[in-house]
């Protein structure tokens, strides 16, 4: 089985690491995601260093004394963030070769995050993986706004791992103690600039590699032929994340393509509006797939699994669990009918049932592909 050593403790490969990205998966503790069967989590700087603040994670203890959480944590740049905020409203900051500078929400503070403090304060943080600062862009975007975009990658990139080697050697990190370094691979649609994005990245030395931009085309339908390009880019022997891919039927797809860690706030988002995922059938049947269905937009489930909203008339009275297939707390302790009463009622505890229900779903889902590869 193909894993990954980190300070914190090993992945099993592939994995999916469900959004904590302002230090909490929302609705669930620490204990609620180690009983799911979650092995690590991700983080994102660029939401951190506002709320609670740097100095505030620093003085609890980092990222893992801070909520409770001693698996592995993988911190996310900013990259992605700074794309939603800025390239789309370009009136919240601006994206220059030194890095982000950026208002939120209309503050009258000012934030600068360079590739450099990017990665000061992830590894202050106590990550185990560091991914390098980026330039995100949308797969539609023109030509040159993606040639911008690899070349600010690949120089930010460089800059970062120069910060990281030297916070490594000052910090006297042994290499089972060091994060891993990532790097993300831009270029938006065209071939021929992830291509040289990722050689220059592969020339520089990075111990992973992240598909980066948004995975999906407008019409939101995972860009399949892209993410497997890229994938052939990276030699087999670095692991690859699939930044922002969390539907199911799509990291099937992306983990068949070689595709090791997943993370998208997707799964935890739909479980907090009433839309759980069920497997169809007795699970070991259910994921020997010769084709991955349900690619064809994010509202869709598949031939293997399908949605429950819990929230429909349908199921006041439904006395059994969720799913038959599922372990989860939710499953195996409450039916279906009360899950939909604690909806109606707005209880919490429905969010953190509906929450753990499809964190559950995931882990077994990436149990089933790890058993696919063998």
């Amino acid at each position: 089985m193909k894993t990954l050593q980190l300070p914190h403790g090993r992945l099993q490969l592939p994995v999916f690491l469900p959004d904590a990205t302002m230090g909490v998966v929302r609705s669930v503790d620490s204990a609620d995601l180690a009983r799911c069967g979650v092995q690590g989590v991700v983080m994102n700087i660029f939401h951190l260093m506002q709320h609670p603040g740097s100095s505030t994670v620093q003085a609890l203890g980092g990222l893992h004394r801070m909520s409770g959480w001693q698996r592995p944590i993988v911190t996310d740049s900013g990259g992605f963030q700074a794309y939603s905020l800025i390239r789309q409203n370009p009136k919240n900051g601006s994206l220059t070769n030194n890095g982000i500078t950026f208002r939120p929400d209309q503050s009258r503070r000012k934030f600068t995050l360079t590739p450099e403090k990017s990665v000061q304060l992830q590894v202050s943080y106590g990550a185990d993986v560091v991914v390098c600062l980026d330039d995100c862009t949308h797969v539609d975007a023109p030509l040159e706004t993606q040639r911008e975009s690899v070349e600010r990658t690949v120089d930010w990139a460089r800059r970062c791992k120069d910060e990281f080697e030297r916070l490594v050697e000052q910090k006297e990190l042994f290499q089972e103690q060091r994060p891993l370094l990532l790097a993300v691979v831009q270029g938006g649609g065209s071939r021929e600039l992830r291509r040289r994005c990722a050689g220059e990245l592969l020339e520089i030395g990075f111990d992973g590699f992240g598909y980066g931009g948004w995975p999906l085309d407008g019409d939101g339908n995972l860009l399949a032929d892209m993410l497997a390009y890229v994938r052939e880019l990276v030699p087999p022997r670095f692991p690859t994340h699939a930044l922002g891919v969390g539907h199911p039927a799509y990291v099937v797809a992306c983990a068949r393509m070689g595709y090791d860690l997943f993370d998208c706030s997707l799964p935890t988002r739909d479980a907090r509006r009433g839309r759980l995922y069920a497997f169809v059938s007795d699970i070991p049947p259910a994921l020997v797939l010769s084709e991955v269905e349900g690619c064809g937009g994010e509202d869709r489930g598949g031939d293997w699994f399908s949605y429950i909203y819990v929230t429909d008339d349908k199921h006041i009275k439904a006395g059994g669990p969720l799913s038959s297939h599922c372990d989860c707390p939710c499953c195996t302790d409450y039916s279906l009918g009360y899950l939909h009463h604690l909806f109606a009622v707005k209880d919490s505890l429905a969010l953190r049932l509906a929450t753990m229900h499809n964190l559950r779903f995931m882990t077994q889902l990436m149990a089933l592909l790890r058993e696919e590869a063998l």
